[in-house]
């Protein structure tokens, strides 16, 4: 007969994530923003060394400022670049900078130094007592259950071996890498392709000559180049290599690199900090979640590095993921909200794979042809204003849009900004009109903004049963912000707080903790939205345990049993280097 599940420790739950490449180390520290207590597991001994994404778009600052980390995280990037896309011969074609006016509080672009993110994020961790994480431990096994999860776990001093242990959690986010052990075991397989064929060579230098603050895309058919300053004279070059140059994940010789070098630096083996051989992924998990556990990051997707979204939807998914966790921890929300994470984060990573793999055809062709036709239509392009501002303003990358999830459709004025992330713009607030940027005011957790409401419609929406919420007077025009009793109020500093919400005057702004805007509506409309939230919403029976409690962690030896009466999920164990790099 098998042996029943082990008994639980009856703590406070407690998130175990897999994972502290710089996915795991951001969904540890929003949920330790939110009171959730977690445990960080990571088999490499300490942060990467390694220089293996290198860009941060403006959403992933605006969650980083959400976990309070902005301010620490822009000294280590280089805030506001963009891209100088070149053809034919190296012919300039267009300077793409991303969208000017800031919608989301940050700059569109920003380089930076992986292993400089991974530290910032790391001790970031300090501040909070309730989050440990654990270098040198990796996952072995995981056992599911209906209302937890048991996760073997092994780590060493090098003296007395290997000591496995067992971890009861409430849930386990997979943020281990492209070779991700969380998903080997939960057996879900990655859909999509690969390119065997194509070959490519990144080198990452010290001491570099540029003094660009943009990258390049070097799309000559006779050698494709991706160049990417970063900091202190650090620099990335990526060379779409030829047969037989060199093998993808072989010795790199140093004397490919100094002749691919040799047009734009000198170079001696010193200053080359990393250089590998390596072909592109377009691959997506066919699930998201399984039971309690969750894949994030490179564990869920991988793509082509040429829309430089690679981390940057990993961290998208620990946005979207880590407060949902924390509402139905606290029993403010219901399993169904979970399921969400899988529906609004699935469409877009593909749609962001997709565009990755379209890039990299067009813009990194070889075929001289097609790279003839390429330069010429964007040439065209530019000649009209719509065309301009969709190469310009990188309009190709796709938003963030929920349409099917944690939403409530609506018709009419606002509409088209449901599912859609909530502009920051900087605003006015307090009694001596303080500015503001409106993430700062509006803190974490759902907010709901009123636009031009009166004293009336407030009543009106306090009556129905919507989630609880900072609320907030949007004033327009050029009165002055004026709080009420159990409300904040906010008003325009620079023009945009009114440009983006002055059509929209009388309905009321539903915000997620996440910044996407779950609904827009009157305030007769309020007992509509609150229902169509019901079955995300209603309490569901929290874990219990004392708070606080520490966490039962028992020696063991060999396997877990299977549970009786629930077949543990999962497949083979893999070898204890295949979670890969961390994304």
């Amino acid at each position: 007969m098998a042996a029943p599940p082990p008994a639980s420790s009856g703590a406070e739950p407690l998130v175990l994530v897999v994972g502290a490449g710089p996915v795991g180390l951001t969904a540890a520290n929003l949920l330790g923003a939110l009171g959730v207590r977690v445990l960080v597991v990571e088999r490499h001994t300490t942060t990467s060394d390694e220089a293996k994404a290198i860009s941060l778009d403006d959403e992933s600052l605006r969650t980083l400022q959400l976990a309070g980390l902005d301010e620490a995280v822009y000294p280590i990037i280089v805030p506001g670049t963009g891209t100088r896309y070149y053809g034919v011969g190296g012919r300039p074609l267009v300077h793409a900078r991303g969208t000017g006016d800031r919608r989301y509080g940050h700059p569109f672009k920003n380089p930076f130094a992986q292993p400089d993110l991974e530290r910032v994020l790391r001790s970031a961790l300090d501040r909070f007592p309730h989050v440990d994480v654990r270098f040198g431990t990796r996952l072995v096994e995981l056992s599911q259950y209906p209302d937890r999860v048991w996760a073997t776990v092994a780590s060493g001093d090098g003296d007395t071996g290997e000591v496995t242990r067992q971890i009861e959690a409430a849930y386990v986010l997979g943020c281990d890498g492209g070779r991700s052990t969380v998903r080997g075991q939960l057996a879900v397989p990655m859909r999509g392709s690969s390119c065997p064929d194509d070959v490519w060579l990144v080198v990452d230098t010290l001491g570099d000559p540029h003094d660009e603050r943009y990258g390049m895309h070097v799309g000559d058919p006779d050698r494709p180049l991706v160049i990417v300053p970063g900091r202190e004279g650090r620099c990335r070059y990526e060379f779409r290599l030829r047969p037989g140059e060199c093998a993808p994940g072989g010795a790199v010789p140093f004397g490919l690199v100094r002749d691919l070098l040799r047009p734009h630096r000198d170079i001696t083996p010193e200053q080359v900090e990393r250089s590998v051989a390596y072909t592109f992924h377009a691959l997506l998990a066919e699930r998201l979640r399984e039971g309690r556990c969750f894949l994030l990051g490179d564990a869920a997707h991988m793509m082509p590095p040429f829309a430089g979204q690679g981390l940057n939807s990993g961290v998208r998914d620990a946005a979207n993921l880590c407060w949902k966790v924390a509402e139905v921890l606290a029993g403010r929300a219901a399993d169904p909200l979970l399921d969400t994470y899988d529906t609004e984060r699935r469409p877009h990573a593909q749609a962001v794979i997709e565009l990755s793999v379209r890039l990299g055809r067009i813009v990194m062709t070889t075929d001289h042809r097609r790279a003839r036709v390429r330069d010429f239509c964007v040439r065209a392009a530019l000649r009209s204003r719509r065309g301009r501002r969709y190469l310009t303003e990188m309009r190709y990358r796709p938003d963030t849009r929920v349409r099917d999830g944690a939403v409530v459709p609506a018709t009419g004025p606002g509409e088209a900004l449901v599912g859609t992330l909530l502009r920051q713009p900087s605003v006015l607030h307090g009694p001596g009109c303080t500015v503001t940027r409106l993430d700062d005011l509006l803190g974490p957790g759902w907010s709901l903004l009123g636009i031009g409401l009166s004293d009336e419609d407030w009543k009106t929406v306090a009556a129905a049963p919507l989630p609880d919420a900072r609320r907030v007077d949007v004033v327009l025009g050029d009165r002055a912000p004026r709080a009420r009793e159990g409300r904040a109020a906010v008003a325009d500093a620079d023009g945009e707080l009114d440009a983006y919400l002055a059509s929209l005057p009388g309905r009321l702004l539903l915000v997620r903790p996440d910044r996407l805007i779950a609904a827009v509506f009157t305030p007769g409309r309020a007992d509509h939205v609150s229902r169509a939230f019901g079955r995300f919403l209603s309490p569901a029976r929290p874990l219990t345990g004392t708070p606080g409690a520490a966490r039962e962690e028992r020696p063991r030896s060999g396997t877990s049993p299977t549970p009786a009466g629930a077949a543990p999920t999962g497949g083979p164990t893999p070898e204890p280097d295949s979670q890969g790099a961390r994304k």
